[in-house]
């Protein structure tokens, strides 16, 4: 692709690559970048950009935002930005770089098929490393599908992970590992008799986040919490690159008629960035100090509340902005049907770290009019301390109930003074709910999930096994209350 497309000014809203009637309207934030640069790929392995586009200050700058249209730009063209701005993360926390390709944060669609994380932490690699957006045509057809509103009372959530479901031969899926594969199981769902998928992580995420003694073993981030594109499907769940969105929408739209709803596991408590040795991806590059809760002794150091490097500055009023546009866009755009929040008591605190009694971010999800119908479930807890079970901030939150699990699973191997506990857990954990005007149905019961044992490991092990991951078995919950019955193993 050679040719060059005219340009008009554009407009500041959407954020993101919008397609109208004239070509595709690019818009990014940036409350410092004092310039930018908008690059055009022909696709994904391009080493160079077939257009260079210099924003213009006059014209194409509208308060924090940047834009511009290119007129008949075709659906499937690569881009990424860059941004001019003051380099001083010692003193501002600001880290523009005008060399560093960014991937725009409200892409639809990514590509990262070049992407090197080793790399780009090690010398800032430029173009040729960077993730890029997609360009998008949205022409989807639903056919009447709208996300489905089935009782909170009658749930029963059966979370999956999309990569590893129907990953094995056995599976006897066309497409493993991917949204298509997932509707290959839907009759297998509904003989469970459950009501709800929650898929963990599905938005795009860095498989390169890894220790480095991992990543030399060939391994990598398999769970798909370390996102960077939250408006985007995973690429590595999708059979055509070019169809990641629609692909997605295929599988929710299967899943609703056959009576199943779909839950996303969203992780807006950290991001693929980590902390102060981590690449540069796009939100450090666009307002490092606006996304980012940093030191303020040292903002080169980021604040870790998350155990995963850095912790998002979500009530800074920019940063909630965008997680309830992100939440409002699943539901209207993709009709997914709730999400549970990792670690969500780390959206509870302040720039500063402080615990806050009615976070702005939390409360906007509440009240959105287009969440209204969805299930918001909480992980009330963070890896700093902060435990929320039975006093989540808002009234409508469901919650992991982790005081359940752990009373099950006491009681379960038999330690004394469990009776009690079980017996208030099973009739809907009062002691947490009730004096907070809520209700059983804000207790999200279970036993087993994604984190620590397995229900086989419970009754498998009293210790954990991890050593085939190479972190010295550092990795994973080590409070499981199993019992082995005897027999390790």
């Amino acid at each position: 692709m050679t040719k060059h497309y005219s340009i008009l000014p554009g407009r500041r809203y959407p954020p993101g690559a919008s397609t109208t009637d004239e070509g595709v309207n690019f818009s990014i934030y940036s409350r410092h970048a004092s310039g930018a640069t908008l690059l055009l790929y022909a696709d994904g392995s391009s080493d160079e950009p077939f257009q260079t586009i210099e924003l213009d200050p006059e014209l194409n700058h509208t308060f924090f935002s940047w834009h511009v249209l290119v007129v008949h730009l075709p659906p499937g063209t690569r881009y990424t930005w860059r941004l001019q701005g003051p380099y001083d993360p010692g003193g501002n926390g600001w880290m523009f770089d005008p060399q560093v390709d960014l991937v725009d944060p409200w892409a639809r669609s990514v590509d990262a098929r070049c992407w090197e994380r080793a790399q780009r932490c090690r010398d800032g690699a430029r173009a040729h490393d960077s993730i890029r957006g997609i360009v998008l045509a949205d022409h989807y057809d639903w056919e009447g599908d709208q996300p489905l509103r089935i009782p909170s009372e009658d749930m029963i959530i059966y979370e999956l992970h999309v990569g590893g479901f129907t990953r094995h031969p056995t599976s006897g899926a066309r497409h493993p590992g991917s949204f298509l594969g997932l509707i290959e199981k839907i009759p297998y769902l509904q003989w469970l008799g459950i009501t709800h998928v929650e898929l963990m992580p599905v938005m795009a995420f860095d498989e390169q986040d890894v220790p480095e003694a991992v990543g030399g073993a060939g391994l990598s981030n398999y769970w798909g919490y370390s996102t960077h594109s939250f408006f985007a499907p995973h690429p590595g769940y999708c059979v055509d690159q070019e169809q990641q969105r629609d692909e997605f929408r295929d599988m929710v739209k299967a899943m609703h008629r056959a009576g199943i709803g779909v839950l996303l596991d969203v992780v807006f408590n950290h991001t693929a960035e980590g902390g102060r040795g981590g690449p540069v991806i796009n939100f450090k590059g666009i307002g490092n100090e606006t996304f980012y809760m940093l030191d303020a002794d040292d903002p080169e150091q980021y604040l870790d509340f998350t155990g995963c490097g850095n912790t998002v500055n979500a009530n800074h009023p920019f940063v909630a902005r965008f997680i309830i546009d992100c939440l409002e866009y699943w539901v209207r755009d993709m009709h997914v049907d709730g999400f549970r929040f990792d670690l969500a008591s780390a959206l509870a605190r302040d720039e500063t770290g402080t615990p806050m009694h009615h976070p702005p971010v939390l409360w906007g999800i509440e009240l959105s009019d287009v969440l209204a119908g969805s299930k918001i479930i909480a992980e009330a807890w963070d890896a700093a301390g902060l435990y929320h079970v039975g006093s989540f901030p808002g009234y409508r939150w469901m919650e992991w109930n982790g005081r359940y699990r752990d009373d099950l699973r006491g009681f379960m191997r038999g330690d004394k003074g469990r009776v009690d506990d079980i017996a208030t857990r099973v009739a809907g954990s009062s002691d947490l709910y009730q004096a907070n005007l809520r209700h059983p149905i804000n207790s999200i019961n279970f036993v087993t999930c994604h984190d620590g044992f397995t229900l086989a490991d419970l009754v498998s092990y009293n210790q954990k096994r991890n050593a085939a991951n190479h972190e010295n078995n550092q990795d994973g919950c080590s409070h499981n209350l199993s019992w082995n019955c005897g027999v390790e193993g």
